[in-house]
């Protein structure tokens, strides 16, 4: 679990430095028009309360947030958005998977493939590298809203299988059947979580060098610029090390 921690914290900082607003947006909105594809009733619709809440934590406009669920219900003009998942392979192997939302199937895949190919790695089959990763729930809380028991504690009692806290924030991991009912226990007693989705985590961490470390990054970075690209997964063990050469 460090390494996915430190990981994020690399991705935290960077993140306050170079993401660009528009692109948070463009991306949570698209997530949104989906969720709201399948219900646009935000109190029956978990999918749909976590993009909102996604939007929110960014402080994205209360106009956007109802423009993206008016595309999904008819009532605005908006893309057709399907969800599409790729696996591959980076620098030294290791394993890469990326989600998008995307509504030109051939587009995105041409970009994705050509960011594998540009790094070195190649794009492969759905399934080459799946069996790497868990599928899990995870539900991100800033470390200000509690302490790391007082979190611990609440989120076992609701039925978490995991939590990791650090100096940024509390992650709460359960089964993907129970995410929902996490996610509502601990909204009841935390208030809205920074996000609440389902995730990749590596089963098997794959070991590399810096130098490696940094291509991959820049791998992640061209995947995630993409405005089709959702979120992109490796199986990198993040050493103490390579946090520190990437976090310089």
């Amino acid at each position: 679990m460090a390494g996915h921690s430190q990981f994020k914290n690399i991705m935290h900082r960077k993140g306050a430095q170079d993401k660009k607003r528009a692109k948070i947006f463009t991306k949570i909105a698209r997530e949104i028009t989906v969720a709201a594809k399948i219900s646009d009733d935000i109190d029956s619709n978990p999918r749909l309360r976590a993009a909102i809440s996604a939007g929110r934590a960014q402080n994205m406009p209360k106009d956007n947030i109802e423009r993206a669920i008016k595309k999904a219900t008819g009532a605005g003009e908006g893309d057709n958005y399907e969800e599409v998942r790729y696996e591959g392979y980076g620098t030294a192997g290791v394993a890469v998977i990326v989600e998008a939302l995307t509504d030109n199937r051939n587009r995105t895949a041409s970009e994705v493939r050509a960011a594998f190919t540009k790094s070195g790695g190649n794009l492969g089959e759905t399934g080459s590298v799946g069996f790497m990763f868990n599928r899990l729930g995870e539900i991100v809380y800033p470390a200000s809203v509690a302490g790391a028991d007082e979190i611990f504690e609440a989120a076992l009692e609701a039925g978490a299988a995991n939590v990791e806290s650090d100096e940024d924030s509390h992650i709460v991991d359960t089964e993907l059947d129970d995410l929902n009912a996490v996610r509502e226990a601990l909204t009841e007693k935390f208030g809205d979580p920074e996000s609440a989705k389902m995730v990749f985590r590596a089963a098997t961490e794959a070991d590399v060098t810096i130098d490696q470390a940094q291509s991959i990054m820049k791998l992640v970075d061209v995947l995630e610029d993409n405005d089709d690209v959702q979120n992109v997964w490796t199986n990198v063990a993040w050493t103490d090390e390579i946090v520190a050469a990437l976090d310089n």
